[in-house]
This record gives structure tokens, sequence and C-alpha cells, in this order.
């Protein structure tokens, strides 16, 4: 049951979200103060950093909170299921977490045209699939060490490699290309080269 205060601490982090998109559209990430999205915001930036500890959380959002959930998604997923499609379902339960597709793009785009919010990105991708390892090595059938069987990570880095191309690409068109479809189109490729 959604409480009021949960749907008032809704309202109050994506008008803030609202002001800072606006903000970082208009003049750029790096030349966008927190002072300024606090003040158009109308809370003071004590208020702002209670629901964002920091001003790339605008964009990037909660990345433990969205790692848990990306690895939390590839581990309940059936037993008979593949690595590659529970780590898909992983994916697709992240795309619609947080934002609509159009916010998302938003988004992206701010994080691929942003060198901070880029390294920021691929750092946390980099957790994320270190945590991935143990959910996905339970899924493939091996007699070797888990410690010394590439397979894992090797899936895994295939797997965000090819979530990021797809991502690249929905940016690149601006939203036109539907992202589910490029991300299974560059796991084909990777899968099934010819």
């Amino acid at each position: 049951m959604t409480t009021l205060w949960d749907r008032s601490r809704e309202v109050a982090v994506q008008a803030i979200l609202d002001t800072a998109v606006r903000l970082f559209a208009e003049q750029g990430y790096e030349r966008t103060t927190i002072a300024q999205i606090a003040r158009e915001a109308g809370i003071s930036q004590r208020s702002l950093f209670r629901y964002f500890g920091t001003k790339e959380d605008l964009v990037c959002g909660d990345q433990d909170a969205l790692g848990d959930l990306l690895k939390r998604t590839v581990e309940q997923q059936p037993a008979e299921m593949s690595a590659w499609d529970a780590l898909r379902t992983g994916f697709e339960v992240l795309l619609t977490a947080n934002h609509t597709p159009d916010r998302a793009l938003e988004l992206s785009r701010l994080i691929f045209e942003t060198p901070s919010l880029r390294a920021r990105y691929l750092e946390k991708r980099l957790r994320w699939q270190a945590a991935l390892v143990p959910a996905v090595q339970v899924r493939l059938e091996s007699a070797a060490d888990p410690a010394s069987d590439p397979r894992a990570r090797a899936i895994i880095a295939t797997v965000f490699a090819c979530a990021d191309t797809a991502t690249e690409l929905w940016v690149e068109h601006d939203g036109r290309l539907d992202l589910k479809d490029l991300y299974d189109q560059c796991l084909a490729a990777v899968r099934n080269p010819g």
C-alpha cells in the first residue's frame, strides 16, 4: 500500500528531477549547480540532498538499488532459464524501474554526452558485473572450479556490451528504434555471427 508520505516523496523527487533535467538540457550538466536546481525546484539544498545524495544521482539514480534489482531479478528467474535469458530479463526490468522511456532517453543522452557522468556510468557497470558473477555461475553446468571458470564473467561482459551498444544506438536515433530489439540484435551478432 502506498502511503501519503510515499506519494508526496514521489512528487517531490519528480519535480526536482524535472527541474534538473531541464537545466542540464538548457545550460549543460557541468555548468548547472545544485544551488540552481534547488532554487528553481523551490527547496533548500539540504532538502535536495535528502532525495539525491549527489549531483550525479540526479541523472544516474540510486546505483546500488538498481544493481541489487538487476541481481535479484536474475537470481529469481527459473533455474532452467539460460544465463543469457536471465540477464535479458534483468535488463528489461531495469528499463522500466525508475523512468518513462522519454525520461530514460533524456538521461541516457546526458550520460553519453557528459564525460564525468559517463565515467560514473562505467564504474557502476563494473560493480554490477562483479556482483552478478555468482548468480550467473549457478546457471552454468560445469565441473570446473567457479573461481577459474571464465564463462560467467565473459557472458556478463558480453551482455553489458550489448546493452550499452543498444542504448547508444537508441540515443543516436533519438529513441525512434526499439531498445529491446536493438539489444537482441547486438546479442545475436555476438552469439551467432555470420
